[in-house]
């Protein structure tokens, strides 16, 4: 038993998963360079204040989930639990406003929630998260959709189903919260204790509710979209008919909220058929006042985060195969001390040729070295003795037949070379 081990929620990547993390990070780059978003990278590390004054103080994230510390200098410290708050912090803070509008941004890397690890979800998680900033217009919204839905395409996913709904603005978004309060305190004996908190912290958060005896009042419960003021109303209806445009199926679903105070107007969800009840990949939506909320001027935007995990537990799920790591197909062995002087030295060279190539180390036999070179999956062993050195040669053993051709080393590169390529 080893003396250390992995904290709580937290998971090691081992070999196995890399090449689905290596494929889905390469659709990532493909599917963002396609749609022409540019990369930020914000810290792990921000000033807690940001997430509690941006992301919203009734949320699970804010009360339950973040991590907070107060660091050596006694200011109050949070590992991020999502990447919108930073990433408009980061706008703010180094003046992107000036660039041209709209901003289009993705990222990727580690998020950090205290929460319930399970299948997907771990307390360290990673993520995939695109904004665009700048810009009202209900196509942009249909762009971060397409973007989401070219991407899980690419990926092998089947079954894509869109989910939207609006959750409207300032200006009625106030109104609805107090009929919802209204409906559900006729029912609040009925209610779970967390979603008795809900509803005195942040109500919306009861149509999110999983729970059994909760879900059954919603059905009857007002619909945020029978409540939107003019301007979120006509925002909604484009949406619909951009999207019908598009010939792009969706649902209404009145239940979309998401989770974070700093939404409005559009929510969306995507989900894959094949995936059982982990069928949510991506979920995002609009947040107008969110560069305001953190110093900024008034800015819209809207993004998606998805989780990566997640693409790989559906990879898996669906029997998509990535691609195999690309490995060195070539290893080099020697007899003796000269001759593994010289193969160090012309690692090096083949190297600098680009060609990918593995010493065996240890001065094992000379069968030892060629069943290594096996169990690393090589197509080549290259092999030096004093007779090779002394000749200017090596003797090149292709491992699939064990079929063996002397190659002067001066042309070693460029005949390995032409057989991997």
């Amino acid at each position: 038993m080893s003396k250390y081990q992995r904290v709580t929620g937290m998971r090691d990547v081992l070999f196995d998963d890399q090449p689905y993390w290596r494929f889905i990070l390469s659709k990532i780059q493909e599917t963002a360079d396609l749609f022409g978003y540019r990369r930020i990278d914000t810290p792990l590390l921000e000033q807690a204040s940001l997430f509690v004054r941006g992301v919203g103080e009734g949320t699970d994230i804010v009360e339950k989930e973040m991590y907070i510390f107060d660091d050596r200098d006694g200011e109050q410290l949070a590992l991020r639990p999502e990447f919108t708050a930073g990433i408009m912090r980061a706008f703010v803070e180094n003046g992107l406003h000036t660039l041209p509008a709209p901003l289009r941004l993705w990222t990727v890397g580690p998020l950090f929630r205290h929460e319930r690890p399970q299948a997907g979800r771990y307390r360290q998680h990673s993520q995939f998260d695109i904004e665009v900033i700048g810009e009202q217009d209900p196509a942009v919204d249909v762009e971060v959709i397409n973007v989401a839905w070219h991407l899980f395409t690419n990926l092998g996913f089947f079954g894509l189903r869109l989910y939207i709904n609006s959750t409207g603005c300032p200006n009625c978004k106030p109104q609805y919260v107090q009929k919802l309060v209204e409906y559900f305190s006729q029912f609040s004996a009925q209610l779970p204790p967390d979603d008795q908190m809900r509803l005195q912290k942040n109500p919306l958060r009861i149509l999110d509710s999983k729970e059994a005896a909760t879900q059954s009042l919603l059905e009857n419960a007002p619909r945020i979209t029978e409540h939107l003021c003019a301007e979120c109303d006509d925002h909604f209806a484009r949406l619909k008919r951009y999207l019908d445009a598009l010939e792009r199926p969706y649902v209404v679903d009145h239940k979309i909220v998401r989770g974070l105070d700093y939404y409005t107007k559009t929510v969306f969800e995507i989900k894959a058929d094949g995936l059982g009840s982990q069928d949510t990949i991506c979920g995002g939506g609009r947040y107008d006042g969110l560069v305001e909320e953190v110093g900024g001027r008034p800015t819209p935007g809207i993004g998606f985060g998805s989780g990566i995990e997640r693409y790989v537990i559906a990879l898996r799920h669906l029997g998509i195969e990535p691609p195999a790591e690309p490995l060195p197909k070539v290893t080099v062995s020697y007899l003796g001390e000269a001759a593994k002087v010289a193969a160090l030295k012309l690692v090096v060279e083949l190297h600098s040729a680009g060609i990918g190539v593995q010493l065996t180390p240890g001065d094992r036999s000379l069968k030892a070295q060629l069943k290594a070179a096996n169990r690393a999956e090589a197509a080549y062993a290259v092999i030096l003795g004093e007779d090779e050195i002394k000749a200017g040669q090596a003797t090149v053993r292709a491992l699939s037949d064990s079929r063996q051709t002397t190659v002067a080393l001066a042309q070693l590169p460029a005949w390995l070379a032409e057989r991997l390529a």
